[in-house]
């Protein structure tokens, strides 16, 4: 019982943390003023991350697309998790490339790559961001740990305070997220 009563402890204190920083909601705020004006000019969102952060990376596609809390219309946005696409590049190219082989592809100047790495140092995440760059598609990125590479080549980053495990990050960027989400709708 220990452990667990533990873990529930850990998060509260990650969350506390996170919300004693008033520059994350700026951040948080300026991502979602990014995205609406990227939305309101016919532009979409592209989203993509590892493990648990493609599985967040899935959610905010699929909320947009969907709904999250109340009807409206359709938000264009799209993940990088087709298992197709991924085996394939992954066996051509390599892992490192599989993201940013789908940016090359369907990125468009306007877009926002929205893109998840808990330690900020994924390859195939960074990889994203340089095509990106070069097309002129603003980069949204969460973050943990210190941030990594990704937090030097992202327009905003929104950092998860430092912890041991990806677990805790992971649950504050799945809080950003639903923030986010939330933000856009009332935005748009």
């Amino acid at each position: 019982m220990n452990s667990i009563k533990k873990d529930f402890l850990e998060a509260k204190d990650i969350l506390s943390d996170f919300i004693s920083n008033k520059k994350n909601f700026e951040n948080i705020k300026l991502a979602g003023d990014i995205i609406v004006e990227s939305i309101q000019s016919g532009n979409k969102i592209i989203s993509c991350g590892n493990g648990g952060s493609m599985s967040d990376a899935m959610h905010f596609a699929e909320e947009l697309t969907g709904r999250f809390r109340e009807n409206r219309q359709a938000i264009a946005a799209i993940s990088i998790s087709d298992p197709t696409h991924i085996s394939c590049t992954a066996n051509d190219f390599g892992y490192d490339y599989i993201f940013s082989r789908y940016i090359e592809a369907v990125g468009q100047e306007g877009d926002v790559l929205f893109a998840i790495s808990t330690s900020g140092n994924s390859k195939n995440v960074l990889e994203a961001c340089k095509i990106a760059s070069e097309k002129g598609i603003k980069i949204i990125a969460l973050t943990g740990k210190d941030g990594g590479k990704l937090a030097n080549i992202c327009d905003i980053e929104i950092r998860a305070p430092k912890s041991d495990y990806a677990d805790r990050a992971q649950e504050i960027h799945i809080k950003i997220i639903h923030s986010l989400i939330h933000y856009i709708e009332d935005n748009l």
